[in-house]
């Protein structure tokens, strides 16, 4: 099993930005990928970034248009997302996944099988 634990979501003024943090622990020896999705109220879960174990492949869904960045410190057992230009749009309970099982694709949430709590992100305008 592996437990993952969201932080850093907040409230901010758009324009703003925030770096939400995802720590994994427990059975964390695989080298799998790592990724952000979100769900905004009344809205379906959506892909928000993805990165492979080694960090030399990532993915965005199209409305990040640039303004976030995923990385992960894979000797904190920890991915990252910087969120610039946040926008009202932006506001959803951000979730960090992972997965133990091999999958062709990082983009959709079948490709994950653990999930975080979430954290909340509130851009006001």
């Amino acid at each position: 099993q592996v437990q993952l634990v969201e932080s850093g979501g907040g409230l901010v003024q758009a324009g703003g930005s925030l770096r939400l943090s995802c720590a994994a622990s427990g059975r964390t020896g695989s080298r799998y990928a790592m990724g952000w999705f979100r769900q905004a109220p009344g809205k379906e879960r959506e892909f928000v970034a993805a990165i492979s174990w080694s960090g030399s492949t990532t993915y965005y869904g199209d409305f990040v248009k640039g303004r976030f960045t995923i990385s992960r410190d894979n000797a904190k057992n920890t991915v990252y997302l910087q969120m610039n230009s946040l926008k009202p749009e932006d506001t959803a309970v951000y979730y960090c996944a992972t997965r133990s099982i091999s999958r062709a694709t990082m983009t959709n949430e079948a490709d994950f099988n653990y999930w975080g709590q979430g954290t909340q992100v509130t851009v006001s305008s």
